[in-house]
């Protein structure tokens, strides 16, 4: 049985080799007159900028772990860049960006196998950069996604049953979310829902299929542990950093005022952040870390995401402050539950999310942004925007958590996700890939020894 499942998935994959060659594609480079060679220029950049990002999740969550699921660990983020690139190939892009059905899904057929996407008009949010371009640079947000989840279950899950759990958050959680709030005739885009750059799309949805994840596959066996490598958490958060740049500035479409904001915010509240992390932590008599400094400054760009484009720069510091003071709040009552959250996806993705959704409800102001329809914020005295949020944020934590929470149990159904307790005290990069970062030596022969 576990030989022939082990087929479908190549097998999956010709089929997709076959279609290939049943649709030919017959297109040519846009030549539309309007496509601005400086915004085409700065979203191949930024496109680059938010790939980078998943190999420095990759560090981040890695150097956290045990030493013996290091490699696992960061291949869970390195397998998203291969499955969520054909699947969005595929029928991604449609499901994502597609003629919308009910404002929630995209006709899968719309731009199936990229058909119509080379010589297509370009996106009406992002006129002056070919089509082609846009579907590239909204993929990697869809890449790290899912990505962002594996920290939750690190060290104990099966590597075939998560890949499939990605597949299926993907097209029933990830793409409806996608398109109901960034397409233009989406749920939440006709209702206002602001989202620059993907606090509702990428970090709530991630946040909450962690927490649904943590809790269905139960804690570890060895559920404390020292983490592996710190030098990487901070490799991998420079690389957060640096790529973010590319995922919030970027979500301007092109070289832009409104890009110099969200890149101005993004840098403010992440740095912000990771003061208020360890100025926290010595309130209450702990010292610096550089575990600290890290998980603050990516708390706060998480925080920030959302609102990058829509809110001032000292009100950006205000974000980060916030994000870290909550977040950390939360992890210290994780760390006193029976919750085996491994690396904090929740604590800091979910609720980092929330609190840069809301906190856009408050800061958001149409002199930075005039695109803002209902208004500003609740701090200037407007209230419509600030409730709408709160009632969003009510109805994607219910749908992300509770259509995680079932996909993994149709995912258990079909392959168990968890691993057996000697496979995960053996550590997962030998069970599940037969790979290790160091081999384990010979016990040594002791000679004897004659003592007169």
């Amino acid at each position: 049985m576990a030989k022939a499942f082990s087929r479908i998935p190549m097998l999956l994959l010709l089929l997709v080799v076959a279609a290939t060659f049943i649709l030919p594609s017959a297109e040519h480079g846009s030549s539309n007159a309007d496509l601005n060679a400086a915004d085409t220029a700065w979203m191949l950049t930024a496109t680059a900028l938010v790939l980078i990002m998943t190999p420095g999740l990759a560090f981040f969550y890695g150097g956290m772990v045990r030493k013996k699921n290091v490699l696992s660990t960061m291949l869970q983020s390195f397998i998203c860049m291969a499955i969520v690139t054909v699947l969005w190939v595929v029928f991604g892009f449609s499901l994502a960006f597609g003629e919308s059905i009910g404002g929630v899904f995209g006709n899968p057929l719309t731009f199936f196998m990229m058909n119509g996407v080379l010589d297509g008009a370009p996106w009406p949010a992002a006129p002056t950069i070919p089509l082609l371009l846009f579907a590239m640079f909204q993929l990697k947000f869809a890449i790290i996604t899912p990505a962002l989840i594996t920290g939750a279950f690190a060290e104990r899950i099966r590597f075939i049953s998560y890949t499939l759990f990605i597949v299926l958050f993907f097209i029933f959680i990830y793409a409806p979310l996608a398109h109901a709030t960034w397409h233009p005739d989406g749920l939440l885009f006709n209702l206002g829902v602001l989202d620059f750059a993907g606090g509702t799309v990428v970090h709530m949805s991630a946040g909450w299929a962690a927490l649904a994840s943590a809790i269905y596959l139960k804690r570890r066996y060895e559920a404390s542990h020292a983490p592996a490598n710190i030098p990487h958490v901070m490799l991998g958060t420079g690389l957060l950093w640096f790529g973010w740049f590319g995922f919030n500035a970027g979500s301007a479409m092109g070289a832009s005022p409104l890009a110099v904001v969200a890149l101005a915010t993004t840098t403010t509240a992440s740095a912000a952040a990771a003061l208020a992390w360890i100025f926290f932590d010595a309130l209450r008599g702990r010292k610096p870390s550089a575990m600290g400094t890290c998980i603050g400054a990516v708390v706060g760009l998480v925080a920030i995401t959302p609102a990058a484009g829509f809110v001032t720069i000292p009100h950006s510091l205000a974000i980060g402050v916030i994000a870290a003071v909550v977040s950390n709040l939360v992890v210290e009552w994780r760390t006193r539950s029976t919750l085996d959250d491994t690396l904090d996806v929740f604590p800091c993705h979910g609720v980092g999310g929330m609190v840069g959704m809301l906190l856009t409800g408050v800061f958001a102001s149409q002199a930075v942004n005039p695109a803002i329809e209902l208004g500003n914020g609740l701090i200037f005295g407007e209230y419509k925007l600030f409730l709408l949020h709160v009632a969003t944020l009510v109805g994607v934590s219910i749908f992300a958590f509770g259509g995680s929470w079932m996909l993994l149990k149709v995912t258990d159904l079909i392959t168990p996700l968890r691993v057996s307790r000697e496979e995960e005290l053996i550590g997962l990069d030998r069970s599940q890939h037969n790979e290790a970062l160091e081999h384990p030596e010979p016990a040594l022969s002791v000679p004897e020894v004659a003592y007169n």
